[in-house]
């Protein structure tokens, strides 16, 4: 070997180094990817909360003053009327609006969704009879299920227990129909029973690791 004429010693041949980036781009990609939705299965209940014809109360009642003022003998008020015909149908939307996102219910074959809050039946751990005596129970007093604190007027409250111990009060109109679905939903959620319309709906809770060719198991 040969030393370099101005004193320096030769330059070491850079290795590559290993390209690690696409492994590491491949793992992103496999950690972005969504996990499967359950199915949430058929809806067995619901109410909407409020009804939209309640809108048309504000025009019907500026429709009729107006009515009666073209009729009279007296002068139409129409800027009074436009102000009062805006208010009346801002203030009807604006509640309606509320009721059907805070005040709806909706009972899936998987789920409960209370107002914009879902609860998966799983999650339930027990659904308490009706209180026919004289003695509060003490669901009575527990917070509603949903972002409401408590059960919502003109509704009834279903006593629960979740899986984290807390209690809580479903809640519905027509708390009986409610309260019959969800016992029976909660039961198939229970024992394991896929919602209807899925692929394994048609199997019983021992036949899961039963494939199709083994045929007759031992």
């Amino acid at each position: 070997m040969t030393d370099d004429p101005d004193g320096r010693e030769p330059a070491e041949p850079e290795t590559a180094e290993p390209d690690t980036a696409e492994p590491e781009a491949a793992e992103d990609d496999a950690m972005e990817q969504p996990e499967p939705v359950e199915p949430a299965g058929e809806v067995l209940f619901a109410e909407s909360g409020g009804s939209w014809w309640v809108v048309l109360i504000g025009p019907i009642l500026v429709g009729s003053v107006l009515a009666m003022e073209v009729a009279g003998p007296g002068q139409v008020h129409w800027p009074v009327l436009a102000i009062f015909f805006v208010l009346l149908l801002g203030f009807s939307l604006v509640q309606v609006s509320a009721a059907r996102r805070h005040v709806s219910v909706e009972l899936t074959e998987t789920t409960l969704r209370q107002g914009a809050v879902t609860t998966p039946l799983a999650d339930i751990a027990k659904i308490f009879p009706p209180n026919h005596g004289h003695t509060p129970e003490d669901w009575e007093s527990a917070s509603a299920l949903g972002e409401l604190h408590g059960v919502p007027r003109r509704r009834s409250g279903i006593g629960v227990e979740l899986t984290s111990g807390r209690l809580a009060q479903a809640w519905a109109r027509d708390v009986e129909r409610l309260r019959s679905e969800l016992t029976q939903a909660h039961e198939a959620v229970r024992l394991g029973l896929p919602p209807r319309g899925t692929p394994d709906a048609g199997r019983k809770p021992g036949d899961q690791g039963v494939t199709g060719d083994q045929g007759v198991t031992e």
